[in-house]
């Protein structure tokens, strides 16, 4: 689909009928009331049902950031399920390669950090380090591996400091590949009776690309045989990058998301040359420029909430207003329950990584304009948003 034809198709659609990120044939996203499920020994909350889900024609999106991060070891199938049961309305695996060109979920190709490859002494001789995106790096990468040898693997918490919690569940889960993923949602969908979307991240596809290993023609293959590639699919496609945006753009017709940093450059146009940074993107002729590709504009939180010198959120910047002009939606990144990920005016008490006031940092974003959130704890965003909306 033209970017043309698809800025023709958001402008026709009526609002109640273009919930965020979601497929313009559906109605607006499910609103859900609080689940009440059990607490675990942390205090967490477990995999509450919720009530029947509701619709209202402003209610931002909530999308999962890689499964309900917050209570599972990311990017697992259990963390997903969690996070649909939590009412989350899409998932977002982050995708990268392997040897043998299969998709699997992983925020990064080195894969140290979630799994416990450095456990194997088989694959012991395998760590070495690369430039990845103009960055080098020690560890052991998913291209290095075939999908059977890294399904010996399991995954384990990314941040155990900050969440101990969650290492019980370390070396429990599989590193699910992305037919999976889509195989869990197609599932979860029959379960609840609900549409569930899925935002899949191309993760580094410059570098993918140098090594023969291309993610968009995989990914495009596995959207087409689940029948998720046309513009009435609940998906959205991202990257930080921006020329596999446009390719993309070319050989499916979901939407697409352009994520912003708060620093630096999209990979591919440093490689290519082009000194345009995130900062410039995220201009009004920035943003101009995206919507000839991109559906959705993803920057991170202090775009749209500027922080001053004390680290607390002001007023809004213009940026919601600015891509809205665009015909952009907006989904910020990334809100977590912990102090730490906080502006200094959210947080509560001095521990960093006790839960702060994020029901008010959610707020902050509704009142903000934006059209939806990644959430680390997703029924922390879905209680704020029935909170907000009533």
């Amino acid at each position: 689909m033209t970017s043309r034809t698809r800025r023709l198709a958001l402008t026709l659609l009526p609002a109640v009928l273009a919930p965020a990120l979601a497929a313009p044939a559906l109605a607006g996203p499910p609103v859900h009331a609080p689940a009440a499920p059990p607490a675990h020994a942390s205090g967490h909350p477990g995999a509450g049902q919720g009530k029947a889900p509701l619709t209202h024609p402003h209610a931002p999106l909530v999308v999962a950031h890689r499964g309900a991060s917050g209570y599972r070891p990311e990017h697992t199938l259990a963390a997903y399920r969690l996070a649909v049961q939590m009412g989350a309305d899409y998932i977002e695996p982050d995708l990268v390669s392997t040897k043998d060109g299969v998709l699997v979920a992983r925020h990064e190709n080195e894969i140290s950090g979630t799994t416990d490859v450095a456990d194997h002494p088989e694959f012991a001789d395998r760590r070495t380090t690369k430039v990845i995106d103009g960055q080098p790096i020690t560890g052991w990468f998913t291209e290095d591996f075939t999908i059977s040898e890294l399904k010996t693997l399991r995954a384990k918490e990314r941040l155990p400091e900050v969440r101990p919690a969650n290492t019980r569940y370390d070396g429990r889960f599989e590193v699910p590949t992305f037919e999976e993923v889509l195989d869990l949602v197609r599932r979860l969908e029959k379960e609840t009776g609900r549409r569930i979307g899925i935002a899949p991240e191309t993760k580094h596809p410059t570098y993918f690309d140098s090594i023969g290993l291309s993610l968009e023609e995989p990914l495009a293959r596995h959207l087409r045989r689940h029948d998720r590639d046309g513009r009435r699919a609940a998906v959205v496609l991202q990257s930080f990058e921006t020329q596999n945006l446009r390719d993309l753009d070319r050989m499916v017709d979901a939407p697409i998301a352009q994520l912003i940093s708060g620093s630096g450059a999209p990979y591919d146009r440093v490689a290519a040359g082009d000194p345009t940074t995130y900062r410039q993107m995220a201009t009004r002729a920035g943003l101009a420029e995206i919507a000839t590709y991109a559906d959705w504009v993803g920057p991170t939180k202090d775009i749209v909430l500027p922080r001053d010198a004390s680290g607390a959120t002001g007023e809004p910047s213009d940026f919601v207003e600015d891509a809205h002009r665009a015909r952009l939606k907006v989904v910020v990144w990334t809100i977590r329950d912990e102090n730490r990920f906080m502006a200094t005016n959210f947080r509560r008490g001095t521990d960093p990584d006790a839960a702060g006031d994020v029901r008010s940092e959610l707020i902050a974003f509704f009142e903000a304009g934006v059209d939806g959130v990644f959430a680390d704890h997703p029924d922390s965003a879905v209680d704020a948003r029935e909170d907000w909306l009533s």
